[in-house]
């Protein structure tokens, strides 16, 4: 057999590259990629109104095309436009943003048809493509397309990219997610405007809170301010505020000294963009146009200024969400601040409140050991006194540096002790009402509430909070009246400081847990599922397990605990601190 063989494309392979975007917006965005490596100053993309049939129109005044570069260059499906002419545009030395080659297809992920319209030296060409045109035929080599040529004015030059018949099942492109999307990669150029709907995109386009302000300071001059501070949970891809001088960008994007200012949370600093116009500051620019002398009276009150600001604008951002995460964590520790002399416990309100502000948005796993540092040293005189010494001691002072922590260590160990030998205290009274037949299953409810660690270290972070025990009450009065009010069980829902709930049924010691039991509790869970969108995990606690408890096929998250083993391993946990005491 000697015919011949080649690779055949089949056109579903545009339908398919054009579905590689997430959204009508990002599919957009490619096409003005595309104008940003024909070296256009200026991009307009007029999007339609809604439920109209009006198209979706992107303009640049790039380099255009003549007919040879559309067929040598724009037409070849996945052609690397970097292997033959390099890294950088031709004209403006610009970093080339396509890299597949399949760009050109973005268009057909949210239009029919697309039309193109390219000027540039005196040439003038046209073509459309459609999806009905790729369906007949097999082959996308095969698809016919029928270019014009015109002329126009020699200095004529860009390219019109139209969009209709949009697609219906998609929504319509949205202005301001495309603004999004675009000020993250184009805001910050000064040579590459971008106008969607009319209006160029800026700094206020940032989902976010705004502020624009003038001031003038006497050393620097007139300044004027403005930026936005993200409401994103991601962080921005270039954060930080540009200085500009006499029209021009002065280095990077900087932070104006925040981000060495250790009470100013590091992850609020990846939020905020923007950009200060100083052009009393020219005389201090250095020759390369990357940087200001530091130590010049006019920048050293520019820094002060930015500072100041943005520090109250953050606070105004965010801080009902430092307070949120203030009151969770108050939740674990409000026992042990109630029984505070009132002096130390305001003083210790106002320092959880720092701890908080510095480690915003840190998990409370990192939060919590130093809050209760804090409160150790408040509470235990012997402690604070550790903590003092350990600040006084110079970083360059090893041996007294290691020992302070070698005390501080010991002062560890004997609280570790004392809560040891109470804890021991706390077992035997426990383990009396365990053996105690007619103790009530809402007795052993009220002893463990709030001593969760001797269910282990799973659920020692688990604390009782007073709105959902409120919301178990109401539930328990509303599925339990009349002559069942009595034989009601007895149920607690705890939360830990991840928004985790946890639900505890209590049986009587007397009791053996049985299948009826394992249905109620995992009952209760669908039930208070139906109020609380996180997972709820589910305990039950009883005297003994009955031979028809459930061994397997058991819902997720749902564990048994027996008294007598609840005791005995909280026993040898506290014996192992106290025999660490004679090591």
């Amino acid at each position: 057999m000697n015919d011949e063989l080649r690779f055949q494309v089949d056109t579903r392979i545009a339908t398919l590259l054009s579905q590689e975007y997430t959204s009508t917006e990002r599919a957009l965005k490619e096409l003005v990629d595309n104008a940003w490596d024909a070296d256009a100053e200026q991009v307009i993309v007029t999007l339609p109104s809604p439920m109209s049939d009006d198209p979706i129109i992107i303009e640049d005044d790039g380099t255009g095309m003549i007919a040879q570069e559309l067929s040598g260059h724009y037409l070849k499906i996945a052609s690397d436009r970097r292997i033959k002419r390099g890294e950088r545009t031709a004209g403006k030395q610009r970093p080339i943003k396509g890299r597949k080659g399949v760009g050109k297809f973005a268009g057909l992920m949210a239009a029919s048809i697309m039309t193109l319209e390219t000027y540039a030296r005196g040439s003038k060409v046209s073509f459309t493509v459609s999806l009905a045109d790729l369906k007949l035929v097999t082959d996308i080599e095969h698809v016919p397309i029928y270019p014009t040529i015109e002329t126009c004015p020699y200095n004529q030059h860009g390219t019109i990219i139209t969009l209709s018949s949009l697609h219906q099942g998609l929504s319509y492109p949205d202005a301001n997610r495309l603004r999004q999307i675009l000020i993250q990669e184009y805001g910050r150029q000064k040579d590459f405007t971008i106008i969607i709907d009319r209006k160029p995109l800026a700094i206020d386009d940032l989902d976010g809170t705004y502020s624009e302000e003038a001031a003038n300071l006497p050393d620097a001059g007139d300044i004027a301010l403005r930026f936005s501070i993200s409401k994103g949970k991601t962080g921005l891809r270039e954060p930080g505020i540009t200085l500009m001088v006499d029209g021009k960008s002065v280095g990077k994007p900087s932070f104006f000294g925040l981000d060495l200012c250790e009470d100013f949370p590091p992850k609020l600093l990846r939020k905020m963009y923007g950009e200060i116009e100083a052009d009393g500051l020219s005389d201090y620019v250095t020759a390369g146009w990357d940087s200001v002398v530091e130590n010049s009276e006019g920048f050293r009150q520019v820094t002060e200024y930015v500072q100041q600001r943005l520090r109250t604008a953050f606070v105004e951002t965010y801080g009902m969400d430092i307070r949120m995460a203030h009151a969770r964590l108050h939740k674990a520790v409000h026992e042990r601040l109630a029984v505070m002399p009132e002096f130390k416990r305001d003083y210790a309100d106002r320092a959880i409140k720092k701890v908080l502000e510095k480690y915003y948005d840190e998990p409370p796993s990192k939060v919590e050991p130093i809050v209760f540092v804090v409160l150790e040293a408040l509470e235990r005189s012997d402690y604070r006194i550790v903590v003092e010494h350990l600040a006084d001691a110079q970083r360059g002072d090893v041996a007294t540096l290691a020992e302070s922590l070698n005390e501080f260590g010991l002062t560890d160990m004997a609280f570790l002790v004392e809560q040891a030998t109470a804890r021991s205290t706390f077992l035997d009274h426990i383990e009396h009402l365990a053996e105690t037949s007619g103790t009530l299953e809402a007795t052993m409810h009220r002893a463990i509430e709030h001593n969760l660690w001797i269910l282990g270290s799973e659920y020692s972070l688990f604390s009782s909070n007073q709105t959902l025990q409120r919301q178990v009450e109401d539930y328990l009065a509303k599925k339990y009246r009349g002559k069942l009010a009595s034989k009601r069980p007895d149920l607690l829902l705890n939360e830990n400081l991840n928004e985790e709930y946890l639900l505890i049924e209590f049986k009587r010691p007397s009791h053996s847990l049985n299948l009826k039991d394992y249905q109620q509790a995992t009952g209760y869970r669908h039930d208070f599922s139906n109020y609380v969108s996180k997972p709820i995990k589910v305990l039950l606690v009883g005297g003994r397990r009955s031979a028809d408890y459930p061994s397997q096929n058991l819902e997720a998250n749902v564990a048994t605990m027996l008294f007598v083993d609840i005791i005995s391993t909280a026993r040898r946990q506290v014996q192992w601190q106290l025999r660490k005491r004679t090591i």
